[in-house]
């Protein structure tokens, strides 16, 4: 049974771009608990694009703080300049003890959050984690809108970023793109690093299949991964090479929102744009190295995961301790292609 409420909520919100696309959940219940609530959420400025997307956030407030700086005295001053706002609840989703400190000094009534780094002090609600019973990252955030339990929620909403047509539009002219055949995404690059990195000639291999079958590909990521795909792009054969696209490095967050919303289906390693396709409903095939779904897979419906079983997998090492990479190199291309097939038929129109 939901709840009338005028609660003016504060959430400090997570650095990594999955995180922050994950933490939508979270806001949906809370908007499911009270209704009439305003939620604000304190994160870093480039996270504003998702924040955007997300209709439960009412608005972003930047931090402007570099990542893992303490700097106490900038906290404090930062903290009580957010006190004129009136916030009655923070909810706290980074596990540091900095990251508590601005709700503290806010002197915002309640303060909730799972135990980690002494900071019990600064919260009025400090709960203990159960990392058993709470398994997954979205049932650890989702499970901060309710009051403590000892079991996560029983439905957790999946995030679901909402795309403005007129700068889908937009996007679509600046990068000359059109929409005549059916688009693959592909998202080499992965922030963590070269251990949750598919092989290019992989991807290149899968794209040429695609290809062939009159599909075009868009090539998404960071400037970190514009090797990568003009490494993918050098492998195909020029005519391939034309139906090819590499946008690596060239949008902003908010245009790669919104062209990754009119693809037809994407292929990712673990990586942030996985989670921003996953919640754009978007059929994703999700590629695990290093890594495990376990605890951060794509919260849609509409995913395919692909992992091997070789025995070190995960290890969650950022290069190969091995050094052969295999829980990668084994990963066949063959399995990718049917997967797509599998979420995105040849017979669809």
């Amino acid at each position: 049974m939901t709840q009338k409420s005028q609660e003016n909520i504060l959430v400090v919100g997570p650095a990594w771009i999955g995180d922050m696309v994950m933490a939508q959940s979270l806001f949906m219940c809370l908007k499911e608990q009270y209704p009439d609530c305003r939620i604000s959420v304190l994160a870093p400025d480039w996270t504003r694009p998702l924040l955007e997307r997300m209709p439960e956030v009412e608005k972003g407030i930047s931090l402007a703080m570099g990542h893992g700086e303490l700097q106490l005295g900038k906290r404090r001053a930062f903290g009580k300049s957010l006190r004129g706002e009136q916030f009655t609840t923070a909810i706290v989703l980074p596990n540091s003890f900095k990251s508590a400190l601005i709700p503290f000094y806010a002197d915002i009534p309640k303060r909730i959050a799972w135990k980690g780094e002494w900071r019990n002090l600064l919260l009025s609600d400090c709960r203990r984690l159960d990392k058993n019973a709470f398994p997954l990252m979205v049932q650890r955030f989702a499970a901060l809108a309710y009051p403590g339990s000892d079991d996560p929620p029983d439905q957790i909403p999946e995030p679901r970023l909402q795309s403005d047509p007129k700068s889908v539009g937009e996007a679509l002219a600046t990068f000359g793109l059109g929409l005549e055949n059916r688009i693959l995404a592909i998202c080499p690059g992965a922030e963590f690093g070269v251990a949750k990195q598919w092989p290019a000639e992989h991807f290149a291999a899968t794209c040429k299949t695609k290809i062939n079958e009159g599909w075009h590909v868009w090539i998404f990521g960071s400037e970190k991964d514009a090797e990568v795909a003009d490494e993918i792009l050098q492998i195909l054969v020029e005519e391939q090479r034309q139906n090819c696209v590499s946008l690596a490095g060239r949008t902003s967050l908010a245009q790669a929102i919104d062209l990754l919303s009119v693809v037809e289906a994407v292929l990712s390693n673990d990586s942030g744009l996985m989670h921003i396709a996953a919640a754009l409903d978007k059929p994703i095939v999700a590629l695990y190295g290093s890594t495990s779904p376990d605890f951060t897979p794509p919260l849609s419906s509409k995913s395919k995961l692909l992992f091997t079983d070789i025995d070190c997998r995960p290890c969650f090492q950022r290069e190969c301790p091995l050094e052969h990479k295999k829980c990668l190199t084994e990963l066949e291309p063959s399995r990718a292609v049917a997967a797509i097939e599998e979420l995105a038929p040849s017979g669809r129109n």
